[in-house]
């Protein structure tokens, strides 16, 4: 790939086609894209070259083969299935390995590697077997064959070795015989030899020195040209500098040769009168400069005036807004504002009444720039009056400052009797403002939580002392049931050693007729115990409700059921609660056990009806 460089002049006519600029230009975009595409050939013709290798090299080569780079395309994946077929030599037979079976895995591949490692072998297959097997893969230059059923073999290009890894899983025969010494499974693997390496480093060396020798070239090539060399002097020369001398455009060039040349010692005697009248025409450029900073100067000083203009502008109109603040701090405006609107308003007016006095200082300092340079001009004309005009304006400055002094400090003082008056108000009461309600309704709201609180605890309080009885009215029965048992058990054992002796019946019924009175008494005692008086009225509701639920349910129903229940009216209600107000009134509502073992389950009855029937 090779680009034409670019022509100034027509091929066929001659005539000029651009300016020598132009031509300057052009040719630096055509030494850049020549570059490019030498990077892009070299870098593909470069074959072999490693250039991760960054520890030999010690540069980053560039690589137009990435994806990103989109100079050639990535060739698209294709998975096509190998058939391996039979192979016969003159002294064995190669036979293919179950194509389902997946492929003999290897080690991972050592740079450079023209050695294979052959496992498998047959017992009776010699060196001139294997290199006829193996000769078919490319030129053998070393085989080395152990003792065992292994060897070594060493090609002579890198690319054999895929071939011979190719024969990796063939089965290998000697002959016909079927004996198992003339017959084995090759395995065909990459092997790390000494030499292998050093070659593979000796060209990577090589490859090296070659990809720094065309970066130089490269660099050598891109980097910019050095400025051109100064002509020697000569008549001719001189006469054509001193025209570029008078050229503005060129000036600065035709100085750059004129100096060389004085410093190289072209001065002479001869010579002397000609470079005197180039001194004369670089001198005379002095006053093209001057008059271009007495331009640049009158724009600045119309920049200066401008300036000063709008910021007089900008201080009038941060006078009339700290009028509005001062006139909005006066008595008849500031009563009617809320509190944070003061604060806000204060604020307000202290960050503009800052800008104010920080711009008119800025005004001032600018104004005293201004009468200190007329001074001085006017020192060079009348210097008797110099003194008078600057103790003019020093006095019409301080009185301007104390003037704004003075207002400054009457807005102080205002600001100070509406805060005086504010705090009278405030300490006096007169009038209470929203910061003071909201304080007044968060007390009272806090009050009423904790109340609420206080109440909540003396109801949990009553919850303890409740259950507390009940516990201990729980314990009395449980002793009590013991001690019963323990009576009816002594005179379970009387009665029986009695039926022994005496075949008579009457004293039994006694003892039953005398413990069945003893038990329902303690069960009367126990109910009169546990049946309490309503404390409320809304456990009257809940008994009421209970009642019909469990009548409506003539079977029973456990404790959960009922919850499930109730808390449908009720959400605050618990399953405590149900049950112990159930407990305080035994002669409405009994508890069953039904079902055995697992299924066992304890169920609520209204008997309040029974109770009526029997009495």
């Amino acid at each position: 790939m090779d680009l034409m460089p670019p022509s100034q002049f027509c091929p066929q006519s001659g005539i000029p086609l651009a300016s020598p600029e132009l031509m300057d230009f052009v040719n630096i975009y055509y030494l850049k894209a020549k570059f490019l595409c030498s990077i892009f050939v070299d870098s593909i013709c470069v074959r072999g070259f490693d250039p991760n290798l960054s520890m030999m090299t010690g540069i980053t080569p560039i690589n137009p083969l990435l994806p990103g780079m989109g100079l050639v395309p990535q060739p698209p994946v294709t998975e096509i299935p190998v058939i391996k077929e039979i192979m016969h030599c003159k002294s064995c037979t190669l036979f293919p390995p179950n194509p389902n079976l997946p492929p003999p895995s290897t080690r991972e591949r050592p740079p450079g590697c023209k050695t294979v490692f052959v496992g498998g072998l047959p017992e009776n297959a010699t060196e001139e077997i294997i290199q006829e097997v193996f000769d078919q893969c490319g030129d053998i230059t070393a085989i080395r064959k152990s003792k065992k059923n292994f060897c070594h073999i060493r090609f002579s290009e890198e690319f054999m070795v895929d071939k011979a890894i190719y024969l990796s899983g063939y089965r290998m025969r000697l002959g016909s015989s079927t004996d198992k010494k003339d017959s084995g499974r090759l395995h065909v693997d990459f092997a790390q030899a000494r030499d292998d390496f050093y070659e593979w480093e000796c060209k990577q060396r090589m490859l090296a020195r070659e990809e720094r020798h065309r970066r130089k070239i490269e660099e050598d090539r891109m980097r910019p040209p050095s400025p051109p060399a100064i002509m020697h002097y000569s008549e001719h020369e001189a006469t054509l500098l001193a025209e570029k001398l008078k050229d503005d455009g060129k000036f600065s060039e035709a100085i750059t040769v004129l100096l060389t040349w004085i410093e190289r010692g072209e001065v002479n005697r001869r010579t002397a009168n000609q470079f005197y009248s180039m001194v004369q025409s670089a001198n005379s450029h002095v006053r093209r400069l001057m008059n271009e900073k007495a331009t640049h100067e009158q724009e600045m000083e119309q920049a200066k005036e401008n300036f000063k203009n709008a910021l007089t502008g900008i201080l009038t109109q941060f006078e009339q807004i700290v009028a509005v603040f001062n006139a909005s701090t006066r008595q008849k405006a500031w009563d009617h504002f809320s509190k944070a609107q003061r604060k806000n308003i204060d604020i307000w007016r202290k960050h503009s009444e800052e800008l104010r006095n920080a711009h008119s200082e800025q005004l001032m300092g600018i104004r005293r720039e201004e009468e200190m340079e007329m001074s001085d001009d006017d020192s060079t004309d009348n210097p008797s009056n110099k003194k008078l005009r600057v103790d003019e304006s020093a006095l019409a400055a301080q009185a301007y400052a104390l003037k704004e002094e003075n207002d400054s400090l009457r807005w102080q003082l205002d600001a100070y009797r509406n805060e005086v008056e504010l705090l009278k108000q405030e300490k006096g009461q007169l009038f209470r403002t929203e910061e003071s309600l909201t304080k007044d309704q968060q007390l009272q709201f806090l009050q009423q939580t904790l109340q609420g609180m206080q109440q909540q605890l003396l109801k949990i309080q009553e919850e303890l002392n409740n259950k507390k009885s009940e516990l201990e009215q729980a314990k009395e029965e449980h002793t009590h049931t013991q001690a019963m048992l323990k009576i009816l058990q002594e005179q379970l054992k009387k009665s029986t050693k009695d039926l022994a002796e005496t075949n008579g019946h009457d004293e039994s019924q006694e003892i039953n007729v005398f413990t069945v009175p003893l038990v329902n008494q303690d069960r009367e005692k126990n109910s009169e115990k546990r049946s309490q008086p309503l404390k409320s009225e809304k456990e009257a509701l809940l008994i009421g409700i209970i009642s019909t639920f469990l009548h409506v349910h003539p079977f029973g129903a456990n404790i959960e059921y009922l919850w499930s229940y109730m808390q449908q009216l009720d959400s605050k209600i618990s399953a405590n609660e149900i049950e112990m107000l159930l407990m305080k009134l035994p002669r409405m509502f009994k508890q069953e056990f039904s079902g055995v073992g697992a299924t066992l389950e304890k169920r609520w009855k209204f008997c309040a009806f029974e109770g009526i029937k029997t009495t």
